[in-house]
């Protein structure tokens, strides 16, 4: 087996009213990316998302995690839930996820909102991911979740931080690194979703995270600048936007959406 099958995938299912399917980052889950903005999503949508191989309750692939096939699985959950078309937001390595899903059906997709994210790994990120992999594999856990801490706070953010918060944050961080981190950083490493922008019909929303030292700022506006129904939000924060403007967040992307639904 190299991919969990669709029954071992981890589902979330919230809320009531037009589909709304979520795609996380790597290193994270549905909870962890999604869960400080939940109950707002909810309050409008019927909300589903699933758990990446690793993350949550998902088993961990034995071999590589393949694009298409979490597209697939997100496909798979939205048509148990009984959702023919659906809003899709995806978050750093989630962007490239909700970009191909667009592109595969875009008579499904009502409207896509993207976060924090990229078409493909510039050498800054492949960096970045390369070092973040590196040490998870060699156990070095602890000094992994002070590196995250570094690449993904804002830097007014982790400056508002004593030491010691800082050392609790990363002691936290490093209990929690699910067991898929590898093998979803792998695919921040290798994805490439450029040749699918143009493809992309759904109106589009780039949430630009301006203070992002892991995902750059142009690294964002260029794939915005791809997508030819694609227009730019800015939100002043590092590439967490759920930690540090959870509020801010949640009401661009459900303005967004309903602004979308209204035509």
């Amino acid at each position: 087996m190299t991919t969990p099958t669709p029954a071992d995938f981890a589902r979330t299912v919230q809320g009531k009213g037009p589909g709304l399917l979520l795609a996380h980052g790597a290193g994270g889950g549905i909870e962890a990316n999604y869960g400080p903005i939940m109950e707002g999503l909810a309050a409008r949508h019927t909300v589903v998302g699933i758990d990446y191989p690793g993350s949550g309750s998902t088993p961990v692939a034995q071999g590589r995690i393949e694009l298409d096939a979490l597209v697939d699985q997100l496909i798979a959950a939205a048509d148990d839930e009984g959702l023919g078309t659906f809003a899709v937001s995806g978050y750093s390595l989630g962007g490239p996820v909700a970009i191909r899903l667009a592109a595969r059906y875009p008579e499904r997709v009502s409207a896509l909102v993207l976060s924090a994210t990229f078409a493909h790994a510039d050498t800054r990120t492949e960096l970045a991911a390369s070092i973040w992999q590196q040490l998870y594999e060699a156990g070095r856990h602890t000094v992994l979740a002070a590196f995250l801490n570094l690449m993904a706070l804002g830097e007014p953010a982790l400056n508002a931080l004593t030491p010691a918060q800082v050392h609790t944050a990363v002691e936290q961080l490093a209990a929690s690194l699910p067991a898929g981190t590898p093998g979803q950083v792998d695919l921040v490493r290798r994805i490439d979703v450029r040749d699918d922008l143009a493809r992309i019909t759904a109106p589009t929303l780039a949430i630009v995270t301006t203070a992002d030292p892991l995902i750059s700022p142009a690294l964002q506006r260029e794939l915005a600048a791809a997508v030819p129904t694609a227009e730019i939000a800015e939100i002043p924060t590092g590439h967490l936007p759920f930690a540090e403007q959870p509020e801010q967040w949640l009401k661009l992307i459900s303005d967004f959406i309903d602004r979308t639904a209204k035509g």
